[in-house]
């Protein structure tokens, strides 16, 4: 299956970064940003001395963890050669941003979401209420639907979230018997014009589809950040970001003939529908499938001699997966990898694998998850390439 190019070239709301922001974005990141391992290069460990990092290829390079950018344009990238079996949580601070919070977005007290459409009566849930009610949700990755290589696949963060069920919140105002759907919206104002975004920020469900989702308020203990969505966002888990609204001001109970938003159309392709539906019940649910990415190579020095060993993540899917295999040249036949445990997590997991390269050379890394569905690792999506030097 060959890349589909829509992926990258459309007209982009909260995906991939164009045009300025990939100028600010140009500026080298030092090695000493990157180093993801428990080991600092230099130092020796287990397999021998490590002796750095080897670059991905072609892919743009800036600094991770920092906001470039503002309003709808403003974009953070969570450094992923950081991932470790220690450091599965993304700090706050460095958990992705694909748009920043308005200038014009209110204080957060007196916030209310609106619940309204097809219920008996119309409600208003405060912030505090929400507040108050908010629990321990778990950990949980997010995803934005337009990842790839241009953002060096940064724009994906795992948190530990804490928010109030959204069906509790429903609660609040007795829906009708033709209620079937809810639109989610969020506060969608800015102060300037954006270069890469459109107006429209919500998604619509299928009521069913929201019995695990959550109005978040809390991300690893703390209060959300206003560029995470403050004071209180939608967290679909298993779901691509585009349908985590931020900012929710709005929830509108809808019947099943309601047709999808603009932000559902324009996210059609990379949330992998047939087309573009202009219905809500023609729209598949936008969850993640199976998926797995190197996030960092390492050149080792052992016994005089030079080894490597690839490390990654893997993520997504309903159900748990059975298995990861590599190669590193098209012609090459997939291999199982050897540090990867099969299971189920709601985020992700770390698998490793030691590699000798028959010659120096470009390589391009592919993983594939046999026996689930993983269409975007199938296209070549999280395919990334490296250049050997020295074997």
């Amino acid at each position: 299956m060959t890349l589909n190019h829509e992926f990258v070239t459309l007209p982009l709301r909260r995906d991939v970064l164009r045009g300025g922001v990939m100028a600010a974005l140009g500026a080298a990141l030092g090695l000493e940003r990157v180093w993801g391992s428990a080991v600092e290069p230099g130092q020796s460990g287990d397999a021998g001395k490590l002796a750095g990092l080897v670059r991905f290829r072609d892919e743009e390079e800036g600094p991770a963890g920092v906001l470039i950018g503002s309003e709808l344009d403003g974009r953070l990238l969570t450094d992923l050669s950081r991932v470790s079996a220690t450091r599965l949580v993304t700090p706050a601070n460095e958990f992705y941003v694909r748009s920043a919070a308005s200038r014009l977005l209110p204080a957060a007290a007196g916030w209310k979401i609106a619940i309204d459409g097809l219920v008996e009566r119309p409600a208003g849930v405060g912030i505090e209420q929400i507040r108050k009610s908010a629990k321990p949700m778990g950990m949980h990755l997010m995803e934005c639907a337009g990842n790839v290589a241009l953002t060096r696949f940064g724009l994906m963060s795992a948190g530990n979230w804490a928010g109030v069920p959204v069906m509790d919140v429903l609660g609040e105002a007795k829906r009708t018997a033709e209620a079937a759907l809810a639109e989610i919206a969020g506060f969608d104002e800015y102060a300037e014009p954006s270069r890469t975004s459109i107006p429209g920020a919500s998604w619509i469900f299928p009521l069913e589809e929201l019995k695990g989702a959550f109005l978040a308020t809390e991300l690893n203990g703390q209060p959300l950040g206003r560029d995470h969505g403050a004071p209180v966002r939608l967290m679909v888990p298993g779901w691509y970001g585009a349908a985590c609204i931020k900012w929710v001001n709005r929830i509108t109970l809808a019947d099943g003939g309601a047709e999808a938003s603009s932000q559902m159309q324009e996210y059609a392709v990379r949330t992998l529908q047939e087309g573009r539906p202009t219905l809500v019940r023609d729209f598949q649910p936008a969850r993640v499938d199976h998926a797995a990415l190197p996030v960092r190579v390492e050149k080792w020095i052992t016994g005089g001699k030079v080894r490597y060993r690839v490390v990654g993540i893997a993520w997504g899917g309903s159900e748990a997966a059975r298995g990861l295999e590599i190669r590193f040249h098209p012609e090459e036949a997939f291999v199982p990898v050897a540090g990867f445990r099969p299971g189920k997590t709601d985020a992700w997991t770390v698998w490793s694998q030691p590699w000798s390269p028959g010659a120096p050379g470009d390589y391009t890394i592919r993983l594939a998850c046999p026996g689930v569905r993983a269409r975007k690792l199938e296209m070549g999506l999280y395919d990334r390439s490296v250049h050997i030097s020295e074997i």
